[in-house]
């Protein structure tokens, strides 16, 4: 994986749950495919029509409470999202995003709009909207969490090194 990341914008508001992008009401039955194409669609009607693989979900404070469901991530995975930039995250959600390879950036998204070309720096922490002078710092995804991410996820990255040990500690 790049830790350079580069998408047109599709912005959500706050609070952000999970049965929002993966409803319930499509369950039991229907297969990820089939609930990709309605992500979103009681927030955003048309969400999944107009997401393109590669671009960035940008969203208010609290993306992903709720709920530990992991078919949340598949289907965005599905959808081609490249990461999701919001100020907080469930964590939990946060959790199963790393697992999944799928990079999640806390950051202050004042002043960034639909549809804005956006460019996130994963190694460096940095998140740009040079159409608007946007440029903000933020904290680096620690290195173990990067790798996790450029090898696709955790049980990729285990299988890419069946010898890994986690620092014990104390």
């Amino acid at each position: 994986m790049n830790t350079d990341i580069k998408g047109r914008v599709h912005l959500l508001g706050d609070d952000i749950n999970t049965d929002l992008n993966c409803s319930s009401k499509y369950l039991p039955g229907r297969d990820n495919a089939f609930i990709a194409q309605h992500a979103y669609e009681q927030v955003a009607p048309g969400f999944a029509s107009r997401f393109k693989a590669g671009d960035v979900i940008v969203a208010g404070k609290h993306f992903g409470i709720n709920s530990s469901r992991e078919q949340a991530v598949h289907i965005m995975r599905m959808m081609g999202v490249a990461a999701i930039v919001a100020p907080s995250f469930g964590r939990q959600f946060f959790r199963n995003a790393i697992n999944n390879g799928l990079p999640v950036i806390e950051c202050d998204i004042a002043g960034i709009a639909d549809g804005d070309e956006i460019a996130i720096d994963l190694a460096a922490g940095s998140v740009a909207v040079a159409a608007r002078n946007i440029g903000r710092t933020v904290a680096a995804l620690p290195s173990a969490v990067q790798r996790i991410l450029a090898a696709g996820g955790l049980i990729a990255f285990l299988q890419q090194h069946p010898d890994w040990k986690p620092v014990e500690v104390r």
